[in-house]
This record gives structure tokens, sequence and C-alpha cells, in this order.
């Protein structure tokens, strides 16, 4: 049973909780589960409300298996490259409970098994100008609308950039006109495990008020955050807005 079924989450609670899903069970995601996250992410907002947006979804019919293919070759391609370039297996990396360690041992998973994921998205980008740096405002809130409805419903995904690597692979497959733009690659399905809440650094080293690197005195955490060690230490200027 889904977890919309048995716990109906707020959407803030839902918000502070939406993990990166990278496993799945083999349980199928209904038609009524997916069109309403595809509802939901459409209701994101865009530039001028253009919702220059389409949704390919991948599931199981013939071309569908061969594109997850294209993109699961990618996924150990890229994640291998990351991999050693981000040394993986040195430092903390050598240490089974660490951070690191656990991410890249659900990422060795994720990358082997991507195609067995139920569905994967396929968010698209249908561009009305010569390309901008604002574009992705109008196509990844809908992205994120979607994580976060699939998590509404005890689903669960993660958005990834694998698309990039078989673009015009995939475009011939799937019958994608050249000039749409294939903006991520979203695998979803019912989770291996829960969600979060999810752990970042402390809010204080991201918030400033009234110029740079001045962080104001409310600028802090709930009580019982928990927080990440990855990523480096912000170092601040606390300033009393008083």
């Amino acid at each position: 049973m889904s977890e919309s079924k048995t716990h109906m989450i707020g959407l803030l609670e839902g918000i502070a909780s939406t993990r990166a899903i990278r496993r799945f069970t083999d349980e199928p995601v209904s038609d009524e589960d997916l069109a309403q996250i595809l509802f939901l992410a459409t209701r994101a907002p865009s530039g001028s409300n253009r919702q220059p947006w389409r949704f390919i979804v991948l599931r199981d019919d013939e071309r569908s298996l061969q594109a997850k293919q294209l993109l699961g070759e990618m996924a150990r391609r890229m994640w291998e490259f990351k991999r050693r370039g981000d040394r993986y297996d040195e430092g903390s990396g050598q240490r089974k409970d660490s951070p690191k360690s656990r991410l890249a041992r659900s990422m060795d998973h994720f990358a082997a098994h991507f195609e067995e994921a139920p569905v994967v998205i396929l968010p698209c980008f249908l561009p009305y100008r010569e390309s901008n740096p604002m574009d992705g405002a109008s196509i990844y809130p809908c992205c994120q609308n979607l994580l976060l409805a699939a998590r509404g419903l005890g689903l669960g995904g993660v958005m990834t950039g694998f698309q990039a690597g078989v673009d015009q692979e995939l475009k011939a497959l799937l019958g994608i006109p050249e000039s749409v733009v294939l903006s991520a690659c979203i695998p979803l399905g019912h989770p291996q495990g829960s969600h979060g809440p999810v752990r970042r650094r402390p809010l204080s080293e991201f918030v400033f008020e009234g110029g740079w690197d001045q962080t104001p005195t409310w600028a802090v955490d709930p009580t019982g955050t928990r927080h990440t060690r990855a990523g480096p230490p912000g170092h601040r200027t606390v300033i009393d807005p008083k």
C-alpha cells in the first residue's frame, strides 16, 4: 500500500523530507498516480505562463526499454567518471560508515540497476527564443513539483542529467524534434527504504541580509535539525538586525 493511503503529509513536511530516491521496488507505478504526479508538475510557474514543457514517460514498451538501456549505459559511464574524479574510494570513502562511502554504494546500485526503474520521465523544454540563461526557470520548477508530488503519493525519484550524454540517440529513437531540449532524466518508483528528513548544512551558512557574507541572527534552523558534513563549511559574519 502506498504511503498516501496510510500517512498523508503536509506541504511543509513534504518539502523538508523529499530525498533523492535511487532504489526502487518492482511494484509498478499506476496510471492514476502518474496522471496526478504529472498534473501537479504542470501546475508549476513558467515565464509569461508559456508552459514550455512536455514529458516523455518511459515504462515497458519496446522503445521505452531501448531508451532506458541507452540511459542506463550512460548512467554507468558518467558515474564511473565521477567516482574516479571525485576519489570516492579515498579518504573518508574508505570508511564504510562515512557519508561519502554510503553515497558511493547508493550510486553503484543506482547505476547498475538503472533500467529496472518502473518509470523514467524525460522533461522536455520547448525553446521560444534564442538560448537564454533564464530558460531553466521555466522547466526546473515543474521537475521539483513532480518530485514533491511523487513524495506525497508515497513514491520517489531523483533528477539526473544522464540524458545529456545520449541526447541525439534518444531524439532519433523517440522521434523528438531536434529543437526540443531534453532538460532532465527522472527515474521514478516505489522506494526501497523511506524519505527524509534530509540533511543539509546550517541555514546560517546560506543566508545573508543587507550584503554579502552578513548572516542575520534570525537565520537559524528549527530545533532538532540534523546537519550534514558534506560540502565546504561557511564562515560568516553574524549581524544583529537591531
